[in-house]
Formats: structure tokens, sequence, C-alpha cells
């Protein structure tokens, strides 16, 4: 089992844009505010490496790792970001 974790903040274009991509794929994900998630995002952004947002975490419960999606860094736009979920979603 996966689960998409999808770091975000509120009025931020990229990630409403991000979590619409994710609805319309039928792509399930949970949203962590990073306002709201301080600690967890600063843990997150220095395992990513990277500040920007919307980043996901793809997390693979049954072989314990974490994949990491980052604007700038994995991906350049939204529908190069979905198509890289929906290959490591399914794999």
């Amino acid at each position: 089992m996966k689960t998409l974790l999808l770091y975000s903040e509120e009025g931020c274009p990229w990630c409403a844009n991000m979590k619409e991509q994710l609805k319309e794929n039928k792509i399930k994900f949970i949203v962590r505010d990073i306002g709201r998630y301080e600690k967890e995002w600063e843990s997150v952004s220095k395992e990513a490496k990277t500040e920007f947002i919307p980043t996901m975490c793809i997390v693979n419960h049954k072989e314990k790792t974490k994949t990491y999606l980052a604007p700038d860094t994995n991906f350049d736009d939204i529908e190069e970001g979905i198509e890289k979920v929906k290959k490591i979603m399914l794999s």
C-alpha cells in the first residue's frame, strides 16, 4: 500500500492546481498544510532538499520507503508531476 502526502499552503495557486489535477486523475492524497504541520514540513523539506511547494511524499508502507517529488527538482510543471506520481503509485 502507498500513501500520497501533498505538502501545500492555502492560497498557493500551484498547490490548488496540483490538488485539482490529482482529483481529476482519481489519485487519493492527504493534504499537509505546511503552516499547520510546520515541524513535519521542516523535516520533509530537508529530506527532499527543497523549500518549494507543492511537494509530494509517496510513502510505500510495504517497503518502508519514501519518494519525494518537488517542483523545479523532480518536475517542471503540474502535468509532469502527475505523470510521475501515477508511475510511482502504480508500480
